[in-house]
């Protein structure tokens, strides 16, 4: 009996130099894919990956470099074991690259987005000090109640990504996040740690991303999905262009429920295979859903291994 499977795909902070390097040097797919994608966008993307750069860690780079790398391994796997999804789940930027996976967009349209949106989010944030703060050890409604507390007395702080069991990251204004790291200290939190960020993702101070985002999505979307995506914001499934243009504007200012929607789907599913640079997701997941397995696909040698065990 064939497996059910999720297909997930990790956001912001899984790059590092070298991603995508085993793919690049044993596939004529991965290097013309490299190059389709970086024509389109002007950015040499085997440099980009391969020498070291400040480059990789902007986020109108990052986004499309974790994206590309993980589309590629997805179709190299399709091409490898050809399989059909249950659901599409990525992490915040990786909900792109499971709607590109789904077929909805093309990848090469998706580059272009995720640039688009990286540009979009430093626009939002240039102007204002930015940034997130990840808060370990202390329950969720605890950190909702600390947040809303401080919103009252008029800081800007808010969830912005449930990424496990114990740990919240929260986004906001970075002289307000340090002055709320003893708050969260005092509660219980095992660390409160500023993370090396300028931008603050997934909260209201990306509200004028919102509109141009949406219409960027409007000329690139089709109705295509091979399988439903679970929504980051509502933890739903959503398989039409009008759905994902929707959810993914709002993603934007609400909070990514990684967390949540991997219970979810445990249910539902087998396994849960992760395209893309490292296993951070597989990693969250041995706490969100410890009796499903989580296997990864980051190189040729974890992608031969994954074909051999399905």
């Amino acid at each position: 009996m064939s497996k059910k499977i999720a297909m997930i795909f990790p956001g912001q902070g899984s790059q590092s130099i070298g991603m995508g390097k085993s793919f690049y040097e044993n596939s004529p797919l991965a290097r013309e894919m490299f190059e389709k994608a970086g024509e389109r966008i002007g950015v040499d993307f085997s440099k980009l990956l391969f020498e070291e750069n400040t480059q990789l860690d902007q986020t109108e780079y990052t986004q499309p470099a974790i994206l590309l790398v993980s589309i590629i391994a997805y179709k190299l796997f399709q091409e490898a074991k050809p399989s059909d999804a249950v659901v599409f789940l990525g992490h915040s930027l990786g909900e792109f690259s499971a709607l590109c996976a789904s077929g909805a967009i093309d990848y090469v349209d998706a580059v272009e987005l995720v640039h688009k949106r990286g540009k979009l989010m430093t626009q939002a944030c240039e102007s204002i000090n930015a940034g997130m703060m990840a808060i370990l050890g202390l329950d969720d409604n605890v950190v909702e109640e600390l947040c809303a507390k401080a919103n009252a007395e008029g800081k800007k702080v808010w969830p912005a990504n449930y990424n496990q069991v114990g740990q919240l990251v929260v986004a906001g204004i970075k002289e307000d996040l340090q002055a709320m790291e003893s708050v969260f200290k005092e509660a219980g939190a095992k660390r409160a740690l500023l993370l090396n960020m300028s931008i603050a993702s997934h909260c209201p101070l990306l509200e004028p991303a919102m509109e141009p985002l949406a219409e960027a999505m409007a000329s690139m979307l089709n109705d295509n999905f091979s399988a439903p995506i679970i929504s980051n914001a509502t933890t739903n499934g959503y398989s039409t262009k009008d759905e994902a243009i929707e959810r993914l504007k709002v993603q934007l200012i609400q909070p990514v429920k990684y967390k949540q929607s991997i219970q979810a789907i445990a249910g539902q599913i087998d396994m849960m295979i992760e395209f893309g640079n490292g296993a951070v997701l597989k990693g969250l997941n041995k706490r969100n859903a410890p009796d499903v397995e989580t296997v990864g696909i980051n190189d040729m040698e974890s992608l031969a291994k994954v074909c051999e065990a399905l």
